[in-house]
């Protein structure tokens, strides 16, 4: 299922932030920190229930990482019925029923670990509705002008009346992407957009570093998703702080999200 594939691709470099997080703290003196359990959860309608279980690294790891955590025991409920995962892998802990994550749930986790309960909670958002591009091909400029820069030459739109967060995920699918122009700084063919609250985004001459096809998958995720993705973890080891996070008495993240996806074509004027 392609929802499966997309988003594990995001949730990587989430995750290289997320564990990079994991290994800060305030002071010295906070050593229940240092053996909490990180999480690690993407709910996603009409996919298997998975959950990664970590110990947190140490400030100089360089892993991605941490340790797995073997052997818990960790039960998920959807607010009328509960059910156990499975250890499908070292600290990867599964339940394989696609139809047990649907929309406008309360999702609740829990596990025991060194004696001490650690759980989260994240409600499953609606999936977007009325995603739409202006046109499917979007035509970049031969040259670039300045003049230009803020012209808008596409809109991709959604319904969003609650202001409830986005993000963009412009993904590109050939296997040798053209470069457009070596003047931009940003030299990735897929990238993504923190939309934030709004119900719309504009597209202009810069917008793409690359001409080819693009799937734009918009992604409706839930606050502390956007809370670690956005969290500045380019701190130096006089102000380490600790990270966000909706894990009682563990780090890490316990989300939902649901996605739209279209497709687009970049080539030249």
């Amino acid at each position: 299922m392609e929802i499966k594939t997309y988003t594990q691709n995001i949730a990587l470099s989430l995750v290289v932030a997320l564990f990079a997080l994991s290994s800060c703290k305030k002071n010295s003196s906070d050593t229940l920190l240092t053996n909490k359990p990180v999480v690690e959860a993407y709910l996603i309608p009409g996919n298997n229930l998975s959950v990664k279980v970590y110990q947190q690294k140490a400030l100089a790891d360089t892993t991605t990482y941490g340790a797995a955590l073997t052997g818990l025991s960790i039960s998920v409920s959807d607010g009328s019925k509960s059910v156990k995962l499975t250890e499908s892998a070292s600290g990867t802990y599964t339940y394989v029923d696609g139809s047990f994550v649907s929309s406008g749930k309360t999702y609740t986790m829990q596990f025991t670990y060194a004696g001490v309960n650690v759980s989260a909670a994240t409600i499953m958002p609606g999936k977007p509705q009325n995603f739409k591009l202006s046109d499917s091909v979007f035509h970049v400029l031969s040259t670039i002008n300045p003049l230009y820069a803020d012209v808008v030459r596409g809109t991709i739109t959604w319904d969003n009346p609650d202001s409830l967060y986005h993000l963009l995920v412009f993904k590109n699918l050939d296997n040798d992407p053209f470069y457009i122009s070596y003047i931009r700084s940003n030299n990735k063919p897929s990238f993504q957009i923190n939309t934030e609250q709004a119900a719309y985004h504009n597209l202009v001459q810069s917008s793409f570093n690359y001409y080819g096809h693009y799937q734009v998958i918009l992604m409706r995720v839930n606050k502390e998703y956007i809370n670690i993705l956005t969290t500045n973890i380019s701190r130096n080891s006089q102000a380490l702080v600790n990270e966000p996070t909706n894990v009682t008495n563990g780090l890490g993240i316990f989300t939902a999200m649901q996605t739209d996806t279209l497709s687009l074509r970049v080539t030249t004027e």
